[in-house]
Order: structure tokens, then sequence, then C-alpha cells
């Protein structure tokens, strides 16, 4: 067999698995590998695994049969609770057989059925069916899986390709399937009225609701229920690695069947409904769009809502911004009287720094035009060419001591990332100065800077109140003088009202502000395309993923959700 690490690095690419729950349930004990595939197994011709020396290794695709022979001998050893055969039948014959050990002892689910569908290429789809006990409580258990055949290391015989997304599409490398008493007690959350927030009618909720759960669930006064359940782990090799609160790939445990009902506890969320709705709308049907609404002056979060994935993106996401960063940037140009908006600033076509070239969007250039114009014109030059009258650490301390970005401190009420601003030196430096290079940011950070300009002061964003469990909230240790607070304003205004944000925000009215931003991602076709901005005392951002210019796809949702809020 190939080593362990060879395994992990072929599986990374391997295609996803397929994976929902049925809607109808069949019980009933195993049956064999004839009664499976509506026949005799397949003559593929396979040699013994144990290749002898100076025997050719295997290559090429793989046959239909060998895909169908390896797939029946798998499926039919694990129904059969043949653990050792299933796990032999697998390129990780291990870490295949501590996962369906544990899928009966731990996870107590027996009288499995495994029925496959048609091969895909190399590809089979099969359908579970089976139930669930503990201490004389059952329940059956019905959901959809799929497993890819490849050809093992060292001797090219096929194999199941093994990820534990094979026994249950929810699960990931060191994750664990576990029947018993709920880790926490359910909970209802509430919005800002009292009113109950649900996955059926904000879809887009389900994973700030586990959020909740796991958060508040053994303080918010209810009683644990019964259920099979995804208990989240980290993945084998990352023992040595620290874990922290804002990891954008933290994830709750989560329930896949519940066996008897706990008494749910409530706790208060500061979400409103009527805005939570109008943002479901915004980001419903689009892929990978994702917003945030907030209150200004407080950080009350109101709306928060993610299309077309399962990631809270919008607290999350670890994406570089843009050219929304040049608030930030911005700000620490005029503290530093490196630019003022209504004098001359050069924005040339090129600027050179640090070994790299840097362009505009499709090579324009300002010909005596004041920094005003550049920021709302999204001049990335403008930006750049200050990069040689800058110390490496400006930025990250601008974003640190005055938006309260990148300290790894917000006490949200459910994961979050606080945003990442490194020191760089030499063209990554300068690139961070637009919104690239090492910065990353999710729309509830940039939301964020743009509340932060709109109130003068940092108001660390929040879903729970503080009272409800003792959390001190994060706070920035200055603020922006009120002449470079009133400049970033004026400028934010003017992008609103005519530079590249004026499309977007025209029809909303108040007192206005926003930026847009197009952030270039490896091997994306179209950049991401982020947007921030705030009316009167709300502040909302953007991301639509691989969807373009920020003003043309994040800016209609973040100023509809402006809009909305009247």
């Amino acid at each position: 067999m190939g080593s362990r690490r060879a395994a992990v690095e072929r599986r990374k690419t391997r295609p996803a698995v397929i994976g929902g729950v049925v809607a109808v349930v069949v019980g009933g004990a195993g049956i064999g590998a004839y009664a499976l595939w509506g026949g005799g197994a397949a003559e593929d011709g396979s040699r013994p695994a144990s290749t002898a020396a100076g025997e050719k290794v295997k290559s090429g695709p793989l046959s239909a049969a060998e895909v169908t022979t390896t797939a029946e001998r798998f499926l039919t050893a694990w129904q059969g609770g043949d653990v050792a055969g299933a796990a032999a039948a697998t390129d990780d014959a291990e870490a295949a057989k501590a996962q369906l050990t544990g899928y009966a002892k731990d996870a107590r689910i027996a009288d499995v059925t495994l029925t496959p569908g048609t091969p895909d290429g190399d590809k089979v789809p099969f359908s579970v069916r089976a139930t669930v006990t503990y201490e004389g409580t059952s329940k059956p258990l019905a959901y959809e899986s799929a497993l890819t055949v490849v050809r093992r290391d060292g001797d090219g015989e096929p194999r199941v390709g093994w990820q534990p997304a094979v026994v249950h599409p929810e699960l990931k490398e060191g994750d664990r399937l576990v029947t018993g008493e709920a880790g926490t007690p359910p909970v209802t959350a509430l919005d800002r009225d009292g009113g109950e927030l649900s996955a059926r009618t904000y879809p887009s909720l389900g994973t700030v609701l586990d959020a909740l759960r796991e958060k508040y669930g053994k303080q918010a006064g209810g009683t644990a229920g019964i259920e099979l359940r995804v208990v989240r782990g980290k993945p084998a090799g990352d023992d040595d690695k620290p874990t922290t609160k804002s990891a954008p790939d933290d994830a709750p445990d989560t329930t896949v069947l519940e066996l008897s009902k706990g008494t749910p506890g409530t706790v208060r969320t500061t979400l409103d409904p009527a805005l939570q709705a109008a943002a479901e709308k915004e980001v419903a049907g689009k892929k990978r769009a994702s917003v945030v609404l907030m209150r200004a002056s407080t950080g009350e979060i109101l709306a928060v809502a993610n299309g077309g994935h399962g990631f809270n993106t919008a607290f999350q996401g670890s994406l570089a911004p843009g050219s929304t960063m040049k608030v930030v940037t911005a700000s620490l140009l005029i503290e530093k009287n490196l630019a003022s908006m209504d004098e001359k600033h050069p924005c040339p076509k090129y600027f050179s720094y640090g070994g790299w070239k840097f362009q505009n969007d499709k090579k324009f250039e300002i010909k005596d035009g004041t920094f005003k114009a550049s920021f709302a014109r999204s001049c990335n030059t403008a930006f750049i060419g200050r990069a040689p009258k800058l110390k490496d650490d400006d930025l990250t301390k601008q974003a640190q001591q005055v938006f309260g970005l990148g300290r790894d401190d917000w006490a949200v009420g459910v994961p979050s990332f606080d945003g990442a601003v490194p020191v760089q030196t030499a063209a990554p430096m300068a690139a961070s100065l637009i919104g690239q290079g090492g910065v990353r940011m999710s729309p509830l950070n940039m939301a964020s800077v743009a509340a932060t300009v709109k109130s003068g002061t940092f108001h660390q964003p929040y879903l729970v109140a503080p009272s409800v469990d003792g959390r001190t909230l994060a706070t920035a240790s200055r603020t922006l003088a009120p002449e470079t607070l009133a400049q970033l304003r004026e400028m934010m205004a003017y992008t609103a009202a005519y530079g590249t944000a004026a499309q977007a925000m025209a029809g909303v009215g108040g007192d206005v502000g926003a930026k847009t931003g197009s952030a270039e991602v490896d091997n994306q076709e179209k950049p991401n395309g982020w947007f921030t901005a705030y009316r009167n005392d709300l502040a909302a951002a953007g991301v639509v993923q691989q969807g373009g210019h920020g003003g043309e796809t994040a800016g209609p949702i973040v100023a509809a959700l402006l809009k909305a809020a009247g």
C-alpha cells in the first residue's frame, strides 16, 4: 500500500462526493453481492494486491469491470459487517477501518443495506438504508453517498479511494459519527423582536443556527436530546497546528438524525426579521453571493445571508477584498500627509515597485486629477505610488488600531474571521494597499470598515448581545482625526454619486457613501466582486465570488438591502 501521505495528497484532487438525504426509508438485513449488483461479479483479470517483484504495475484508465468489481467488493463487505474486508478494498485500510468501526460502535448504526447506482466512469453512487439505536430508541436512517475507484500507489491495483465522505457525505477528515445524548441542548434562536429564526424560513441561516446552538446550548436553559451527529475534528497531521475561534474553516458539529427531541432553550439575536428576509431574497439564486448589514453606531448585525453554498462566507470568509481596502489605505495616506482629497494626485497607467509592475483596470490614467478623483475611479497606481514612502507595518497598524481588524479578538457570538493585514515588504506590501497581497477580509469585516467611517469609531460587530454571556467586545486603540474622517466621508459620498459605485447606489437616499472592489484570484476567469457602503446609521458589505466588477455584482445586492431598511 502507498504511504498515508500519498493517499492524502491524492484525495485532494478527487471530485467532490455527491450526497443528499432521500425521502424513502427502507430497512432490512444485508444481502449478498449477487443481489447487490443484479448478477455475478464481473471478471476483470485483476492480479493479487501484492505484486510480485519485477511484475509490471497496472496503469492507465480503469476499466468498467475494475470499477464495478472493486465497488462491489467494498460495499458487500461493509454491508455484511466485515470491516476488515471493506477496509482492505480501499487505498487506506487503516483510516477506513477506524471510520467503519466507529460507524457501528460509536454511531450505533446497524442493519445496513447498501444499494449501488449506475457507475459514472470511476465513480459509483450508492444509497444507504440503516437503523440507528440508542438505549432502546431506534430510528431509520437513509442517505445518499458515492465512492471513487482509483489505482493504488505501488501496484496500480484498483481500490476505493478512501475519504470519510464515502461513509457519509457530511464527514471530512478528522470528523466522526457519534450517537448519544446531544453534546449541547437545542436552542430556539430569536430575532430582535422575539420571533423564531429557522432554516426553513431563512435558508442561509443554517450554519449560523448550528453555531448558536454550539455556543449557547448549555447556557440557554434547554435539555439535550438523543441524536446522531457529526463531531468535527482536526484533519490528520494537524495535531500541532493551533486553532483559533476565527479560523475560516471552523465549523460546528452537525445533527444528522434526531432520535428523540430535547427541550430547547432560547437565545435572542440582533437580526431584524424584515431585513433578514430582504437579504435572503437578494442572494437567492446567486452563486456564492454573501452580504452583511449592521448598525454603524452600535455594531449590531441586522442581517446576514449567503447564497448558493453552505459555508458562512459572510462571517468567516477569508478573501482578498480588492479595492474596498482603499478605504483603510486612504485613511493612512491622509493621516501621513501623503494624500489630500482636493490636492493633485498622480494616477499613471503603470507604477513599478519591488520588482512588480502594477497597472489600473484597462490601463486607464487620470491626468491632473485629485486624490478624490482617483479614489472614486479606483485608481490602483494612485495608492501604490505612495508605497516607497510607507513603512512595511504602516497598513497593518492602521487596520488594527483604527478599524479593529486582524487582531483575532472579535467576539461576535458565533465563529467569525477578524480579517488579516500581515506585515509585508516590497511588492506584496504595495499590493496590500489595494486589497491584494496578503490582505484577507470577510463581508462582515468590510461592513465594519464602512461603519467605522460613518460613526467615526470602531464598534465591534455582534450577533448576540454581550450581556447574554458576559463577553467583552473588541475596541480600537484610537480614532481618526475629524479632518481625516471628513475627507473619507466626502470621498465615499463622491464615489457613491459619481464614481464606480454610482450605478448601484442610484436611488439610495440619505447620508450615503460607498466603495467598490474587484479582487483578482489565481486560476479564476473573473475576479471576486466586492462592495461596501453606508446609508445613515446602517453599513453593509457584500461579495460575489467569481462575479466580476463589484459595482455590477455585489453593488446591487448591498444597495437593495440599504433601500429595504427604509
